[in-house]
């Protein structure tokens, strides 16, 4: 197996697991040790950062702070943190565990848990992929907005720009402004019309010409991505301590000037004041796990991936712990640096903050909050350090995204790639770098909002649900504590068992279930997406989520023997010494 090997210890390496011990699992395991031809990181704080960096992304400044909002304020923090600690960290823990024990990528790691769902990892690299075609794009809108603030006057100040129309409405020290339904703010406009230019599109049936601007753009972060990621974990490891804790700072620095502008309490009170009614209504559950699962990123490849260059008793529990509070905290705070900026948009509008909050999204970002930097004293200043946490922050999500897949790949075919890493880095950004030409056209935010609503969505929710089930009921509940116990020196407990076994499991059936029974209109900027468009969009879902099945057969079908002893040679993993652990004094076996 490729960077792995099995380890003789002394004793008897084949005395038999505890008698009668329901669902243990006796067959002869194998020993995985680290070793010297696998890549490690050089520091922990570089494993924590990394998948901080990984999990703290864009979704948490824009998607969680109008989520909340949406669904109850305050109150949605009771569905938001029972479906972290029941679904969101049980996942989350499993993941870092498979991917430091078996010390592999997501795709040959399958053979050590259950052969016939290799599929999974082939599906998960597909979505990581389509992933990597629209989120490297947000981030070039991110770097093009960071080159356009480098001006004593920012571009989306006023309505004086060749871009700009007749309903341009600048209301910034002003009194007696006409706001009507027709009014765009400059912000919007230099969003829509000189970053985007989707006016020049008529939509998906005509995306028009690709934006050299953004294509320019593009090409930077591409670069940057491969130069972080060419030389594997020891030089994204180093980045990271860049990329990762530069949003904090940021984000402190604009938590402490959005409190001192006028109405940012009244966004603070919007932001948490308490809807208990809310809690009532079925969507603000399914929107509470679906944002904690989202947030975290199980499902994604990256834990299997990061956590498989950690040492083998490197602690993978209190990892999941604190790195999924640090994700769920950045989450309710950036609720605080959004909303104290609404609540002072409110103000200089003279409406409720409901009216200036109704961008979601990308929007949230690139519209609303870079309106109110604008009016700000020192505007050219905070607009450069927000959109450098925002380069910064989408960044790390796309090296762990990467990474994913440079790591399943290159276990998979180690003999082939293992001395070519920089080559294949640079085939795979190139692939990437192609793939996402369609975002960067003028209905090129069109193509975003589809491949992000499809190319990942329900698919992925239905791959960890998969996952999740092969290794609690396949792979088996007690070997999989067992391994956790030969990392560790201590079995996971009860609660942790039955979320495996049961509650995380269920907690992604409900939201497979609820967002199928309930499907959402798909618009964006007025446009509303064609039937045509929704049937592509469902084909390019399928496209990942088909391999499980397709891998399935061809496993069962290449595999020799009857039915039977098929089924029993897919479903069994390959192992063949029995569990051990590591402790302080070297290898023994477990009790």
């Amino acid at each position: 197996m490729s960077h792995q090997e099995q380890v003789m210890v002394h004793g008897n390496l084949c005395a038999p697991g505890p008698p009668n011990n329901a669902g243990y699992n006796s067959d002869p395991v194998p020993v995985i040790i680290q070793t010297e031809s696998r890549d490690k990181w050089s520091k922990k704080m570089d494993f924590l950062l990394s998948v901080i960096g990984f999990a703290v992304d864009l979704g948490n400044v824009w998607r969680f702070p109008y989520i909340c909002y949406q669904n109850g304020g305050g109150a949605f923090l009771i569905p938001y943190v029972l479906m972290a600690v029941f679904g969101g960290v049980p996942l989350f823990y499993m993941e870092l565990a498979l991917g430091q024990f078996h010390r592999t990528g997501a795709i040959s790691i399958w053979k050590h848990i259950c052969p016939i769902f290799k599929g999974i990892g082939f599906a998960i690299c597909i979505i990581a992929l389509y992933v990597s075609f629209y989120y490297n794009t947000i981030i070039a809108w991110a770097l093009f907005y960071f080159y356009s603030s480098f001006s004593s006057t920012l571009p989306w100040t006023n309505c004086d720009n060749e871009w700009n129309t007749e309903n341009c409405t600048n209301y910034f020290g002003k009194d007696n402004v006409t706001w009507t339904n027709y009014s765009r703010s400059p912000a919007e406009e230099f969003y829509t019309r000189n970053v985007l230019a989707v006016h020049e599109s008529s939509g998906l049936g005509h995306v028009g010409y690709i934006r050299w601007q953004l294509l320019l753009c593009l090409f930077l972060i591409f670069t940057i991505v491969y130069f972080s990621l060419w030389k594997g974990v020891k030089t994204s490891g180093k980045v990271v301590w860049v990329t990762a804790t530069l949003p904090y700072v940021v984000l402190l620095i604009l938590m402490i000037r959005g409190a001192t502008l006028p109405g940012a309490w009244k966004g603070v009170v919007f932001y948490l004041n308490p809807k208990w009614e809310k809690l009532q209504e079925t969507s603000v559950w399914v929107d509470a796990a679906a944002q904690i699962f989202f947030s975290l990123g199980p499902g994604f490849g990256v834990l299997l991936a990061l956590s498989s260059y950690n040492p083998f008793n490197n602690n993978c529990y209190r990892d999941a712990i604190v790195t999924s509070l640090v994700n769920c905290l950045t989450s309710f705070v950036s609720g605080f640096v959004i909303f104290t900026v609404l609540g002072y948009m409110a103000e200089q509008r003279n409406v409720n903050v409901e009216d200036v909050a109704r961008d979601k999204g990308p929007s949230l970002l690139f519209i609303t909050y870079p309106e109110a930097i604008a009016n700000m004293v020192g505007s050219t200043f905070f607009a450069i350090i927000f959109f450098v946490m925002m380069i910064t922050l989408g960044l790390d999500s796309t090296f762990g995204g990467l990474e994913a897949i440079i790591t399943a790949v290159m276990d998979e075919y180690p003999d082939t790639l293992s001395h070519r890493r920089e080559l294949f880095v640079l085939g795979l950004v190139v692939v990437c770098f192609l793939g996402s030409l369609s975002t960067l056209t003028n209905g090129g935010a069109y193509v975003v909002k589809l491949l992000e609503e499809f190319g990942v969505g329900s698919s992925i929710i239905a791959i960890v649900f998969l996952e999740a089930t092969a290794v609690s009921w396949f792979y088996g509940i007690n070997r999989f504590s067992n391994d956790i116990k030969s990392m560790l020196g201590y079995t996971p407990g009860l609660f942790w068992k039955v979320c495996w076994v049961a509650i995380s499991p269920a907690f992604l059936a409900y939201i497979i279930i609820s967002s199928l029974m309930n499907p959402q209109l798909l618009t964006l900027f007025d446009y509303e997406f064609p039937d045509w468009s929704i049937t592509v969009g469902y084909i390019i879902g399928a496209s990942s989520f088909i391999w499980i099945p397709i891998y399935m057969v061809y496993k069962l079908v290449w595999t020799p023997g009857s039915l039977k002893q098929r089924l029993a040679v897919c479903l069994r993993p390959e192992r063949t010494l029995p569990d051990i652990h590591t402790d302080s004094m070297g290898l023994s076996p477990v009790s």
